[in-house]
């Protein structure tokens, strides 16, 4: 049940970030005065947490239905969503050094969760 519910969690994180990446910020005609902020809304998205810890599966480890998810979220991405996951992976040190503690790159990982408690959670896929 905490895998699908972890799976559900990367499957929302994964979605929001493509999201919001492709919101782009209004272009300023020169000459202008800039814009003023907004004010914070009671809808407002809270901040994103901050990585407290890095926990890394192996797509292998997950139940035959939760890998079947993984899969089908993966392929909703593409390959320039995997691209820019890894990217932010590597720009990561503390992300970067558990990957490798554990003997892995940044290519091997497909997912990644962020819980509400800065929990990260990495799914890998070795080479085939």
């Amino acid at each position: 049940m905490r895998k699908t519910t972890l799976l559900a969690a990367a499957a929302t994180v994964m979605l929001a970030t493509a999201a919001s990446a492709q919101q782009q910020p209004a272009q300023q005609q020169p000459g202008q005065a800039p814009a003023a902020p907004a004010p914070a809304t009671p809808n407002a998205q809270p901040a994103v947490p901050t990585i407290q810890s890095v926990n890394i599966v192996d797509i292998t480890e997950l139940p035959k239905d939760t890998q079947t998810q993984v899969n089908q979220v993966i392929a909703q991405r593409g390959e320039a969503g995997l691209q820019k996951l890894r990217g932010s992976i590597d720009s990561t040190p503390k992300v970067k050094s558990a990957l490798e503690a554990k003997g892995l790159t940044s290519a091997q990982v497909i997912a990644a969760s962020l819980d509400n408690n800065g929990a990260l959670t990495l799914i890998t896929k070795k080479a085939s």
